[in-house]
């Protein structure tokens, strides 16, 4: 099986189709070093997808795709975003960003998959964006699905609710797992410096001591979004609960220790393996995982992909 992952990112989803991944498109140069150095048999095009087309990867590859996946910024909808543009459909058609979901509509045509999957966030589905969107796909010859999942239902110790946009039903039914609370998300964890990015974070005398007084559950932070949901950042994780949504923003406090997460453990709270290895600066590399599809929920999808491939 060939698998093509655009907007490869830190490559959570290509995880989940592990050497089936054939080539990637990632434009970010700290991004585009994590993706190599955890995928170097993939043929990574580290260009804007804008510049790419379908006809070169073919090449590249010497044969047709199978699978197209792949995860288009989503600042442009969600509406954790207070600068996303107020028409709907604006965000989709004009913010330059938001277009780069019809690059990856683009890509779909021109390699002719038999199946693709586009992750991102629920808000991209809202009507009357959902209406284009499977009206685009039509266009060039695709029924559009929009699966509605919640991560932490399959293995993932945070909480992500997402749409992942495709020509299949992904019917995950089976596969749910008891859900895992941060406590043993963090367990077993080495000492500072023995697994990749498990580094502590330093933090200035005066949050140190807003931090030790911070309960389970509170948090140094808050913002209102454009919906008007409260968004809460430096969180102090309750233990026996799962984590919340991780943003690339993201920062939280450990839920016993006065301290922030180091990288790796936020990287275990979206399910990547100790060995995964995230370069470039520390903000960056918080930003790959928190925008990142879960891996545990990735090879789930990749299962039923697999096994819709073998029905057609």
């Amino acid at each position: 099986m060939r698998v093509v992952d655009v907007f490869a990112g830190c490559g959570g989803f290509s995880l989940g189709f592990g050497k089936m991944v054939k080539a990637a498109i990632e434009n970010h140069p700290h991004v585009v070093k994590t993706y190599m150095r955890n995928f170097p048999w993939v043929s990574v095009f580290p260009e804007d997808a804008k510049r790419i087309c379908g006809k070169v990867i073919l090449e590249v590859l010497g044969g047709e795709v199978d699978v197209v996946i792949g995860g288009p910024p989503c600042e442009p909808f969600t509406s954790m975003n207070k600068r996303r543009k107020k028409d709907p459909l604006d965000r989709l058609l004009s913010d330059p960003q938001g277009r780069l979901v019809m690059e990856f509509i683009r890509l779909v045509d021109e390699l002719r998959p038999k199946i693709f999957i586009m992750e991102n966030v629920h808000e991209l589905v809202e009507e009357p964006l959902g209406r284009l969107l499977k009206r685009f796909f039509t266009r060039i010859g695709y029924e559009a699905h929009f699966n509605l999942i919640e991560a932490h239902r399959y293995g993932v110790p945070s909480r992500r609710f997402r749409v992942f946009i495709s020509n299949i039903k992904l019917n995950l039914s089976g596969m749910e797992e008891k859900p895992k609370i941060v406590e043993e998300a963090l367990s077993g964890l080495k000492g500072f410096g023995e697994l990749p990015n498990h580094v502590p974070i330093k933090v200035g005398k005066i949050r140190l001591r807003k931090i030790r007084r911070l309960k389970w559950g509170e948090s140094l932070h808050s913002f209102r979004s454009s919906s008007s949901k409260v968004y809460r950042n430096w969180l102090r994780l309750h233990p026996k609960k799962i984590a919340p949504t991780i943003h690339g923003s993201s920062r939280f406090i450990h839920p016993y220790e006065d301290r922030l997460l180091t990288v790796r453990e936020q990287a275990r709270l979206m399910s990547f393996p100790d060995d995964h290895v995230f370069l470039g600066g520390i903000n960056t590399q918080f930003d790959q995982v928190g925008e990142a599809v879960p891996p545990a929920l990735a090879r789930k999808i990749a299962k039923v992909a697999l096994e819709k491939l073998n029905e057609l």
